[in-house]
């Protein structure tokens, strides 16, 4: 009975109790100013100490990358005392900590030590002053206290890597043509600012036992090799041949009386003595003025008289004053001339004359080789404006002298025929173009023909960069001395920038020499790389040494473009297949894009820029995008990190 009455009154009790705090539970007024009032301390706690985090972020790895520096120098000294190797370290640290946000710290701070496995091992810390995070906020009091420690660790494997790097710079007109004085907003000042950054991480002052080099490759429309343009290219032919004869009609010249307005033409000349089948050329009949300078077909009609066939003139000017014809030398009425070891073929060779006698009117005419004799001294040079020149301006008979000077890829001139359907001459420079046939895409040494690089003969208005390539050196002032010349100019040949900087660092090229000379494909021993920078689209490919038909927009005037396709393809494709054996022959790419677009697709044909950089690099991670100066910098920033801690085993 007492235990029942017991045991009733603890479940009254408990029951009791359990609605108590139900009640408690359910009643919510005042909590949140309660709640509120004890996390708002936590919540200023957690803000203020992130911004302290931030910080403390940012300068731990600025004090990361000044000890990784510092275990390199070390690395790079032939000491073993840990004494020593401390103040090789010490100076590079601080060095590269100059007004880092740390606090002092005595040389004894920075542990280093060589282990028995050639490897130094560096150790450092240091203290960051709070800026905010040592208030006092009760009810908690001071959160943290006024320096907060970081630490950072280093290893350099002893054997390591030399280093070479070659820079592609973009130096087109889109990157704006300033020399001096430029606005920050400037893209080419950024471009130097930036590259100028990189020479100052990549090249070390010492350069024992391992090696740091960089070259230089500004392009625009091509690439300027300055000095060794004849190594690369071939030597261009400048020596004219002396011609000993010239002609370009048969017998006598005719006058010409009348030329009805026919459905065939009928021409009156007295004592004509042109047979059915003849070529003729006109000259002098200005109402009639399309006649002139073209080869035209003879029906005989009578002494007097001619047809010519296919020319239907009644549509034309009614005949008025005189006018001239005479009879072709060849049936394509082309000028035959006769010059010693002239050295041109049919296939696709040009000319033009100088010096004439009795025929001035033809100096300095651009024309197409139509014929070679086989005794090779006798040639025929085709042209419509050249028959015309004869026709038009009197002297029909050649008296003596002229020269014949060549006008074909590899002459120091270029006679060709432009997109509008015009002849025209252009000058070689030391710029070069692509290669073509079985090396275009290989780096193989150019010594002869069939590997020489491509000549390059500029229109006005997209001319050589005046900036000439720097192959490999040590010297940072050689480098950046040419960087603070760059001048932006000219069109996007990306795929011949991209090219030399590949021959820059290829043992395989076989050009330079001395310290310029790479070192040979052995990644355990040499770390070799290029950065490619762009700020538009790869728009300028070459057929021999002219920029080609089938270019794209922003690659200057038609007129300055040869009516050929581009003999390697588009630019952007020959870029890709650069790319591709570049990385192959164990050569590290890392990209730069310059305020472009992200790449659309990553799959099939490469038809934009940024297409093309992320593609190209070896890795997403080698891939940069800067949209601004600011950006560009740390691009070049952390490629240059990238290249020297690359040598870092942890």
């Amino acid at each position: 009975m007492v235990l029942a009455q017991a045991s009733t009154l603890i479940g009254k009790a408990v029951r009791s109790l359990r609605n108590l705090a139900a009640r408690l539970l359910s009643d919510r007024g005042g909590n949140v100013v309660m709640i509120f009032a004890l996390v708002m301390p936590a919540l200023i706690m957690i803000t203020l100490g992130g911004i302290d985090i931030n910080r403390i972020t940012t300068v731990k790895a600025r004090v990361q990358d000044a000890l990784d520096a510092a275990a390199l120098a070390a690395a790079r000294s032939s000491h073993t005392d840990p004494v020593k190797l401390r103040e090789v370290a010490v100076v590079a640290l601080r060095a590269n900590l100059r007004n880092a946000s740390v606090e002092p710290f005595a040389d004894s701070d920075v542990k280093i030590q060589l282990t028995d496995n050639q490897v130094i091992i560096a150790d450092l810390k240091v203290q960051v002053k709070t800026l905010v995070a040592n208030v006092f906020l009760p009810p908690y009091g001071t959160i943290l206290d006024k320096t907060l420690p970081v630490n950072v660790h280093s290893e350099v494997n002893r054997s390591s890597r030399n280093i070479e790097v070659a820079l592609a710079l973009d130096i087109t007109g889109s990157m704006d043509n300033c020399t001096r004085n430029c606005p920050p907003t400037s893209k080419i000042a950024a471009l130097r600012a930036a590259a100028n950054e990189l020479v100052g991480i990549v090249v070390q002052d010492e350069q024992s036992p391992y090696y740091s080099k960089i070259a230089l490759v500004p392009y625009s429309m091509g690439v300027n090799v300055g000095a060794y343009a004849d190594t690369v290219r071939g030597t261009l032919r400048s020596t004219s041949r002396s011609i000993s004869a010239t002609t370009w009609l048969t017998g006598s010249v005719k006058t010409i009386s009348d030329i009805s307005r026919a459905s065939t033409a009928v021409v009156s000349s007295s004592g004509h003595g042109f047979v059915t089948g003849d070529k003729v050329v006109i000259w002098g009949a200005e109402p009639m003025a399309s006649l002139n300078g073209s080869p035209l077909s003879v029906v005989r009609v009578d002494a007097n008289k001619f047809q010519l066939s296919g020319i239907n003139s009644r549509n034309f000017n009614s005949f008025a004053g005189s006018a001239y014809v005479a009879k072709c030398a060849r049936t394509d009425c082309s000028i035959v001339i006769t010059a010693a070891q002239h050295g041109l073929s049919t296939a696709g060779d040009a000319a033009y004359l100088t010096d004439m006698g009795g025929l001035a009117q033809l100096n300095g005419i651009g024309f197409a080789v139509s014929a070679v004799a086989n005794n090779t001294a006798t040639l025929s040079l085709n042209g419509s404006s050249a028959r015309l020149a004869v026709a038009t301006k009197g002297g029909a008979s050649y008296t003596s002298g002229g020269q014949l000077a060549c006008g074909i890829d590899g002459c120091t001139v270029r006679d060709f025929i432009n997109q509008t359907g015009t002849w025209i001459r252009q000058n070689a420079s030391t710029c070069v173009s692509e290669r073509t046939g079985s090396a275009w895409d290989t780096d193989a040494r150019p010594a002869g023909s069939s590997t020489y690089v491509g000549r390059n003969y500029p229109g006005a208005g997209n001319t050589c960069p005046s900036v000439a390539i720097v192959p490999l050196t040590n010297v940072k002032k050689t480098i950046t001395g040419e960087i603070n010349k760059l001048a932006a100019s000219g069109s996007t040949a990306g795929h011949i920038g991209l090219a030399w900087a590949w021959y820059m660092v290829s043992p395989n090229f076989g050009v330079w020499s001395g310290t310029a000379a790479p070192a040979q494909h052995d990644t355990t021993k040499t770390l070799k790389a290029i950065v490619l920078m762009t700020d538009g689209e790869f728009n300028t490919p070459y057929f021999g040494g002219v920029i080609a038909a089938d270019a794209g927009t922003g690659s200057g005037g038609v007129d300055t473009h040869i009516n050929q396709p581009a003999a390697n393809g588009s630019s952007f494709y020959q870029s890709f297949e650069l790319c591709k054996k570049i990385r192959d022959s164990g050569v590290i790419i890392y990209t730069v894009g310059f305020d472009i677009p992200d790449a659309a697709n990553l799959v099939g044909e490469i038809d934009s820029a940024g297409e093309l950089m992320q593609r190209c690099a070896s890795g997403s991670a080698r891939a940069f995008q800067a949209g601004n100066s600011t950006d560009l910098s740390k691009a070049f920033r952390d490629i240059g990190r990238d290249i020297t801690r690359l040598r870092i085993s942890r």
